[in-house]
């Protein structure tokens, strides 16, 4: 649970620092940590996924190949059935529509922005992601890629919406610790082929948060999050070659 903790931890500092300094980094300076952590994000993913491949042969490496395909394919399908992108966006909209409303001294202005930044932060796709990450083998830093990301925004939020965003980090950390728990109590009971498998596939969804972060192509992340359930499934129902 070590990302978990990072990630709370981040927004409890940055969100101090917002309280005290009253200062925003400048739009340059925005824009440079941006590229950082998208770059950072595609190495993560990419990595992530190299290491959950595993080794045993050609045919063993594109068996896992086509098993990560295979499971993006379907997750895409099943998240389009279940809608979660537009969901997904319908909260970004929800919290864009927030941020417009908010004003100083408004008495809702302390629980609309602890609602809006605990949404935002436990239901993005890297919460899901990071958590599984970090439960199954320990893999901290994709949650320490979102623990910046939601630091930044909590420089923003606070002067929107005051202190109350700060306490985000409580559910960030009941959350994700719950996920990170539940996944490492999981993993010894589960074939170590479907963790890897459902890692490595996970991996992919994490190289094209990178992708999205750095503007280089539109993908409907939300939609493919499915995959890391169905990666699993396919590799209990493949025959051993």
């Amino acid at each position: 649970m070590i990302g978990t903790f990072l990630n709370a931890g981040a927004i409890l500092v940055f969100g101090a620092w917002a309280l005290l300094s009253k200062r925003q980094p400048s739009t340059k300076v925005q824009n440079a940590l941006k590229g950082i952590l998208g770059v950072a994000t595609i190495i993560v993913g990419l990595r992530w996924t190299v290491v959950n491949l595993g080794s045993g042969g050609w045919g063993h490496f594109f068996k896992n190949v086509l098993i990560i395909l295979l499971s993006l394919m379907i997750g895409r399908l099943l998240g389009q059935l279940l809608r979660l992108q537009k969901l997904s966006n319908r909260l970004g909209q929800f919290a864009k529509e927030k941020l417009e409303e908010a004003k100083p001294g408004q008495p809702q202005r302390f629980s609309t922005g602890f609602n809006v930044s605990s949404l935002l932060f436990c239901l993005a796709p890297l919460a899901f992601l990071g958590a599984i990450a970090d439960g199954t083998s320990e893999y901290w830093q994709v949650l320490a890629i979102k623990a910046v990301m939601d630091g930044l925004t909590i420089l923003a939020f606070v002067v929107t919406f005051g202190w109350g965003v700060v306490l985000s980090a409580l559910p960030v950390l009941a959350f994700q610790g719950t996920l990170a728990m539940g996944a490492r109590y999981v993993s010894p009971h589960v074939d170590p082929g479907m963790i890897a498998s459902a890692n490595a596939t996970a991996g992919m969804v994490i190289f094209c948060v990178g992708l999205v972060i750095l503007d280089l192509k539109k993908i409907p992340l939300t939609d493919y999050l499915p995959s890391v359930l169905v990666a699993p499934a396919i590799v209990w129902l493949w025959p051993p070659w």
